[in-house]
């Protein structure tokens, strides 16, 4: 656009608008159609405010200055199958209120409903609806942004691999996402390294991962909801997290992963009907995980050699397969303060009634061992063999193997730390992947 048209458009809105004097914000309507809208931007000034009329608005459009862009209902920012259809270039900017959908299909490129470039900062993205993009909202390096009730459902027609995230994190710091819905797509929400930002409120269904951290340090994880996706919350690689009051119901894989995460703290978080495993835990040490209920899982929880001084206690262990998976040697002790957890599989007595059982409980036994290495023994589990091996092993307790040991578990499970989502089915998922369909390989 030539610099006379762009000064006679800006001008045409100011007379419009009874506006006085160059420095003065305005409101300025923008009629569906054509290039209406690419116009509009060019011409308008930081501070404007872009109310975006009912109709469909062709993009891509690139906003380079502080612009609020806000639509009515039923207006549509479309970008016609190539590249992104609003990318922000500037700091303060916000967008609400628009459909957003039609961006290309170039992963190496981003294309996306929305799209953040680095020193961007403060943008404000709310109440839209991305619909059938690539990635959904990108922060490609941007500061201090708030995402908050999008409702995202990213194309789900290409190759798992060649799918987009609904929202996509790098290099982020200070944001806060919340209360966004995301329902198709590769990741709800991945995010690298960003650090000290609010992951809030938001619900995934139908994705590969709800959450994916991959080295993203002092984040909070909170309250948010994940529905049969293949893995929950994979937390990897990242350490001083606080993970706390989320739900996972029927995902397939795991419905908490801490991979390599250290010093963090899981607490009053809701895992249930994972196919394979309530919580995995894979070299990850010094974490704090209390006041969970993992329940009718596959595995309770799967950890491994390396996941060292972890605190267990207050969680309740109920009704999943096996509660407990460690193949290593080394012993430890879940509890804390004389305060273990609760086992839903634990015989125990509580003679002088302090609500702690009189014997402690070791959820990993020999039996549990050979039916981990030869799955085919379950056949057996009832039989004389099966029984004379735990008489054997209550006769010499050096015959246990290593794993789980806690020495004040609990008499009674905690209340739900948070209730389960309203209105879905509660069926746990497959223990068997190759039932979830043909995008069911394991991830860990």
């Amino acid at each position: 656009m030539t610099g006379w048209r762009r000064a006679m458009i800006g001008a045409a809105y100011g007379v419009a608008l009874g506006m006085t004097g160059p420095a003065l914000a305005a409101d300025l309507s923008v009629a569906a159609g054509g290039s209406r809208l690419i116009e509009a931007v060019d011409a308008a000034r930081p501070g404007d405010r872009l109310l975006l009329e009912k109709g469909v608005h062709a993009g891509p459009v690139v906003i380079d200055k502080a612009l609020a862009i806000e639509g009515a209902e039923g207006a549509i920012v479309d970008a016609g199958g190539s590249g992104t259809a609003i990318k922000i270039l500037a700091s303060g900017v916000s967008v609400s209120g628009l459909t957003i959908r039609g961006s290309g299909k170039r992963g190496e490129n981003f294309d996306s409903g929305i799209y953040i470039e680095q020193g961007s900062d403060g943008a404000r993205i709310e109440d839209n609806v991305l619909d059938g993009n690539l990635f959904g909202v990108v922060l490609h390096g941007s500061k201090n942004a708030v995402v908050r009730g999008n409702r995202i459902a990213n194309r789900s027609d290409l190759w798992p691999n060649d799918r987009g995230n609904g929202i996509h994190i790098w290099n982020n710091t200070g944001s806060l996402i919340e209360g966004n819905t995301v329902t198709s797509g590769r990741d709800g929400i991945y995010i690298e390294i960003s650090h000290d930002n609010i992951i809030r409120a938001n619900r995934f269904e139908g994705l590969r991962f709800a959450i994916h951290y991959m080295y993203a340090n002092r984040n909070e994880v909170t309250d948010n909801i994940s529905i049969r996706n293949r893995v929950g919350f994979a937390l990897m690689y990242s350490n001083n997290l606080k993970v706390m009051r989320n739900v996972s119901v029927g995902d397939l894989q795991h419905g908490l992963m801490l991979h390599t995460a250290h010093k963090s703290e899981a607490a009053n978080n809701y895992i249930y009907g994972t196919g394979e495993k309530c919580l995995f835990i894979y070299t990850s040490a010094n974490n704090n995980i209390h006041d969970n209920r993992l329940e009718q899982c596959g595995v309770g929880v799967h950890f491994t050699g390396g996941s060292e001084n972890n605190a267990f206690h207050g969680n309740s262990f109920i009704s999943s397969e096996l509660q407990v998976k460690y193949t290593g040697l080394k012993v430890y002790e879940w509890s804390k303060e004389r305060r273990g957890n609760f086992w839903s599989d634990n015989p125990a007595y509580d003679l002088d009634g302090d609500g702690i059982a009189d014997t402690a409980y070791r959820p990993n036994t020999l039996v549990d061992w050979v039916l981990w290495k030869y799955p085919l023994a379950k056949l057996l589990v009832s039989s004389p063999a099966m029984q004379t091996l735990r008489f054997v092993q209550e006769q010499l307790p050096t015959l246990y193997p290593g794993g789980a040991i806690d020495s004040f578990p609990l008499m009674t499970p905690g209340a739900p730390p948070v209730a389960l989502p309203e209105g879905i089915d509660l069926t746990p998922a497959p223990r068997d992947p190759a039932q979830a369909g043909n995008d069911s390989r394991p991830i860990m």
